[in-house]
């Protein structure tokens, strides 16, 4: 079963680690989070690449798609969205400091794809909390596809799911991606605070594999295609750097695409 993630007092340096909830964490964490190095991310981007067009591959041809980024953070994937043609792309996620990183760099790539014959037709960011009561924005709703990565690790499955469901329309695409459970056992999401030396971590549950699928297929989703995860092997750290060593022989990361086969009601 899920659980979240108990605290560990202190790091290995001495320094006392700090918790807080997600969106607190990850607005000190904008800061630094597209420079800090973080492994999972450099992983995730790197599978990305093929993941993302395969999403897309799989969507009804001829359509102007909407396409969800839920978490989307500083817009590290939200950037390859908007390389698609004629698609309106929602971008949510609770830090209001990440969404502001993630509105620069989503304007700026739109104006360097002025020159491009293909392109997204416009996309919007908005500030939405899944932890919280408040109702998703209805331009966020009826979407064909979505995207959301690293972000399963911070909310409780039920909710995550049912928020999936709500978002998507019936027939509709989701790709997961998160820090694997193997991994999580060890370790959880988190930063450096630069100001105080401080390990900053907020609050992670560790989600298994097979929790995460048996919840989705409660609400009516369907595993499609393939389920990706991936072991650490030396080829792999010598590619992320120094820091991914020591996970060599740990499962660090799974990703999974879901079909919604049914409209939720709950």
């Amino acid at each position: 079963m899920s659980s979240p993630i108990p605290p560990v007092a202190a790091t290995r340096t001495g320094k006392p680690t700090r918790y807080l909830d997600p969106t607190a964490a990850y607005d000190l964490w904008s800061a630094v989070y597209d420079t800090d190095g973080n492994i999972l991310q450099a992983l995730d981007t790197i599978e990305m690449r093929s993941l993302l067009p395969d999403l897309l591959s799989r969507l009804p041809h001829h359509q102007a798609w909407k396409i969800v980024d839920l978490g989307c953070g500083t817009g590290r994937n939200s950037v390859q969205l908007l390389e698609v043609p004629e698609a309106t792309i929602i971008c949510l996620d609770a830090s209001p400091k990440m969404l502001e990183i993630a509105i620069k760099r989503l304007a700026e790539r739109m104006t360097a794809l002025d020159c491009a014959s293909t392109k997204a037709k416009a996309f919007q960011a908005i500030v939405y909390d899944m932890l919280s009561s408040s109702p998703l924005p209805p331009s966020a709703l009826d979407a064909d596809a979505l995207i959301s990565t690293l972000v399963l690790e911070h909310i409780p499955l039920v909710e995550f799911f049912r928020t999936l469901s709500q978002i998507l329309k019936p027939g509709g695409f989701a790709l997961v991606t998160n820090m694997h459970s193997e991994m999580g056992a060890i370790s959880q999401a988190g930063f450096v605070d630069p100001e105080t030396g401080e390990k900053v971590r907020p609050k992670s549950y560790g989600h298994r594999l097979e929790d995460v699928i048996a919840e989705a297929e409660r609400q009516e989703f369907q595993v499609v295609g393939a389920v990706d995860e991936r072991v650490m092997d030396e080829e792999m750290a010598e590619r992320l750097g120094e820091r991914a060593k020591k996970w060599i022989g740990v499962t660090v990361w799974f990703g999974v695409c879901f079909r919604k086969v049914f409209s939720i009601i709950t």
